[in-house]
């Protein structure tokens, strides 16, 4: 499938702001079963000064800065991707991947080869997602035993947070803690991965956290909406021997051709599609629409 994406990030002032510098991470990057064809961004008012480069995990970012007075910033980006994930799909129900045990991966994990090094960093705490406490291991616990398949034991986690967690959008905010998530059982996509990466790093395993979108496809004999699509989030876990397997928990699935990469790091705070700091006073209004449209 070749998908064209549009994201659009709206921000209105009720005062004029004088100064702003942002980052954005939004340019997709080419992963498993994905490759960007074509990508452009467009930022009103001009900025003053515009570059981009890679962060430390292989994402995109582009930083700007705009230093005239404005009482609006809009962002736009388009992005074409060719989406074909169909010949790695086997590979993940193989027995190279489900043959391997908790056990097995620990040990392995233990190694210093280089197939691994980086993968490690992902056990450790980061920003949002810090030491699991009792509560979030005992969760984990329920599925990662260690004669245990690691991808079976991911695979029912995955199940058993999409059933037992509610999707309430405006519940929880950027800086709701893990914590609070698991003990109110609610939340949206980004704190489900966050849950998810905060159970498999409980028991020892490295889990990073995926940034891109989703197409949301119509009920049948319905058109499809513009802007009906949105951003999302969702986890990989590195299984030792084979690599990375990502899981879906907001919607209890593999991501597959649906599923658009834009990038990934320990936690949302490593890939935020636009963070920056403002001069000016009073409050700001965001909008954000996203827009895929696929064609064969």
């Amino acid at each position: 499938m070749i998908f064209n994406v549009t994201h659009t990030t709206n921000y209105k002032y009720d005062a004029p702001v004088s100064y702003c510098h942002n980052i954005a991470t939004l340019r997709p990057r080419d992963s498993k079963g994905q490759q960007l064809l074509d990508y452009n961004i467009e930022v009103s008012p001009k900025p003053s000064e515009i570059s981009e480069r890679q962060d430390f995990f292989g994402n995109y970012i582009t930083r700007f800065a705009i230093q005239q007075e404005h009482k609006e910033l809009k962002v736009v980006t388009r992005s074409k991707i060719d989406r074909n994930f169909s010949p790695y799909e086997t590979a993940i129900f193989s027995q190279n991947c489900k043959g391997i045990t908790l056990d097995s991966a620990l040990m392995s994990l233990n190694s210093t080869h280089t197939s691994i090094l980086d993968a490690k960093q992902y056990i450790l705490e980061s920003i949002f997602i810090k030491r699991a406490n009792t509560s979030i291991r005992k969760y984990a616990e329920v599925s990662f035993r260690g004669n245990r398949s690691v991808f079976d034991a991911t695979y029912e986690l995955m199940q058993r947070i999409y059933t037992d967690f509610q999707f309430v959008s405006g519940f929880t905010s950027i800086s709701t803690p893990v914590t609070e998530v698991m003990r109110e059982k609610k939340g949206v996509c980004q704190d489900f991965a966050q849950i998810a990466i905060a159970c498999t790093r409980s028991v020892g395993l490295p889990a990073r956290y995926v940034s891109g979108y989703i197409e949301t496809l119509p009920p049948e004999g319905k058109e499809k909406l513009v802007g009906a699509d949105a951003s999302h989030a969702w986890f990989s876990v590195f299984i030792p021997g084979f690599g990375w397997v990502d899981f879906d928990p907001t919607n209890n699935m593999i991501p597959m051709n649906q599923h658009i990469v834009v990038g990934w790091g320990r936690d949302y705070y490593d890939v935020p599609p636009l963070k920056g700091v403002v001069f000016g006073s009073g409050k700001s209004e965001l909008k954000v629409a996203v827009d895929i449209a696929a064609t064969v």
